[in-house]
């Protein structure tokens, strides 16, 4: 998920382009759009960068080893139709 500063920014970005006239319910309005921005992000069930790579490490470990196998398996089949 996006770290905290980043919904940070993007609150105060959103609490700096409202209208002077809603400058008293400023406060109210950047915790209901933080609460919208990471009650979206949450539901879009993102990972982490780390996460990601971790499981691009274990994809490439998985079809690596798939490879492997399948050569073992063509050599054993070569070796039933002698």
């Amino acid at each position: 998920m996006l770290n905290s500063k980043v919904i940070d920014d993007l609150v105060k970005h959103f609490g700096d382009v409202l209208p002077k006239e809603l400058s008293e319910t400023q406060s109210d309005i950047e915790k209901n759009v933080r609460s919208l921005i990471e009650g979206a992000l949450e539901k879009m069930d993102l990972v982490t960068r780390e996460e990601f790579d971790t499981q691009v490490s274990v994809l490439m470990r998985s079809r690596s080893k798939i490879e492997e196998l399948e050569k073992q398996v063509a050599e054993l089949e070569k070796q039933l139709l002698k």
